[in-house]
């Protein structure tokens, strides 16, 4: 339970967030898990269901809809966010379209990327919020690209794509990386200069680029205390930069579901809770061994989450340490002021549909939240 502390912060923005999970896993993913696992008829109904809900937030009242990029894994589903935002750009008018994020560093032009963002701009009548983040080491070796050089493509990239969105002449680029003659895109971005841009991160260097770079972060997971160090860090490194983020440049992700009682909610959600930790995230064990890693020694007494990995989370651990907000609406309303004000943050992610939640529990939470807990949150201040 979060100990609150510190004003409220005034306008908090709600995003939902989606990763669309293959929800019919027997054993625990490891990577590279074989795609015959897959089967695509399911897979059609799980874009189907997906779509529906994430359409769903705009009449609920959200500010934004998320997704982002992930390869290879049955963890994500969207190889492509783009293709979701444009999916959503015809089943949405005004909430945001928030890419959290695509991946730079992967994509072999980036001047595709800007391309692809700018046309989802004026798609959406100018709704798209782009996030940049480098990628867990997995999506590099989906991709065969040595992981020691995600941090410079990713920033590389991103200023090829600024200068793409900005500049109005022709030019030439010739980095480390990436090398282009003649630079100009049709379409350009509807918003000016460009969309806003957002890196969640959790290094240090992460978090120091999010700072230079002036750029919204946070992090996903991670106990309400490591969230604190994390935003405590983006803070100190943006003074060093020269400025100072507000609440409105700080997010929290956080699984959510909400029921008629605690005790409801925790039967209904926990079952796919644990799909999501033990069954989606072990994809980490194989990508570790394909590097030559080993998974850390477990302690002999769980002090905090970041003393074991996230496959071996479990409900009463995340509820305790804040990862998770699972219980009735008075409770879920609490727990994510509590975190808020604790935080300083001004941006809940809400992650509502997860795991193998079906799509009747989904939609169940969902409805609740948007009737209970979001107008409640949404007039703090």
């Amino acid at each position: 339970m979060a100990t609150a502390g510190g004003d409220e912060k005034p306008g908090m923005k709600v995003y939902g967030f989606d990763l669309v999970p293959w929800p019919f896993l027997e054993k625990a993913s490891y990577y590279p898990d074989s795609n015959r696992l897959y089967d695509p008829v399911r897979g059609q109904k799980i874009y189907e269901e997906h779509l529906e809900l994430m359409a769903l937030f705009e009449e609920y009242g959200f500010d934004a809809v998320c997704m982002n990029e992930h390869h290879a894994k049955p963890y994500g589903l969207m190889p492509s966010p783009n293709l979701m935002a444009a999916a959503l750009t015809q089943r949405t008018k005004k909430i945001k379209l928030a890419i959290f994020g695509n991946l730079p560093a992967l994509h072999a032009n980036p001047i595709r990327l800007a391309e692809e963002v700018a046309m989802l701009d004026v798609m959406s009548g100018g709704r798209i919020i782009s996030g940049f983040v480098r990628g867990v080491p997995q999506e590099f070796l989906a991709y065969t690209v040595p992981v020691a050089e995600a941090r410079p493509r990713m920033q590389e990239a991103w200023d090829l794509i600024v200068k793409a969105w900005t500049e109005r002449e022709p030019f030439d680029w010739h980095g480390r990386y990436f090398h282009y003659d003649h630079v100009v895109i049709w379409p350009r971005p509807l918003q000016q200069p460009h969309p806003p841009i957002v890196m969640p991160a959790d290094s240090d260097d992460g978090l120091e680029i999010a700072a230079r770079r002036r750029v919204p972060t946070g992090t996903a997971y991670r106990s309400l205390r490591r969230s604190r160090e994390v935003l405590d860090k983006f803070r100190a490194f943006s003074a060093a930069q020269g400025w100072t983020p507000g609440p409105e440049h700080c997010l929290m992700v956080r699984h959510i579901y909400v029921a008629e009682s605690n005790e409801r909610a925790r039967q209904e959600a926990e079952p796919h809770l644990d799909y999501f930790w033990r069954k989606l995230l072990s994809y980490h064990k194989g990508s570790m061994a394909m590097m030559g890693q080993s998974p850390p020694p477990p302690p002999d007494v769980v002090r905090s989450a970041e003393d074991v990995p996230f496959y071996e989370y479990d409900f009463d651990l995340c509820q305790k340490e804040g990862i998770t907000i699972i219980g009735d609406p008075d409770y879920v309303t609490r727990e994510i002021r509590a975190q808020a004000r604790e935080l300083g943050a001004g941006v809940l992610i809400a992650f509502l549909h997860f795991g193998s939640l079906p799509q009747a529990l989904a939609r169940k939470s969902i409805t609740m939240f948007a009737e209970k807990v979001l107008p409640e949150v949404k007039r703090d201040g």
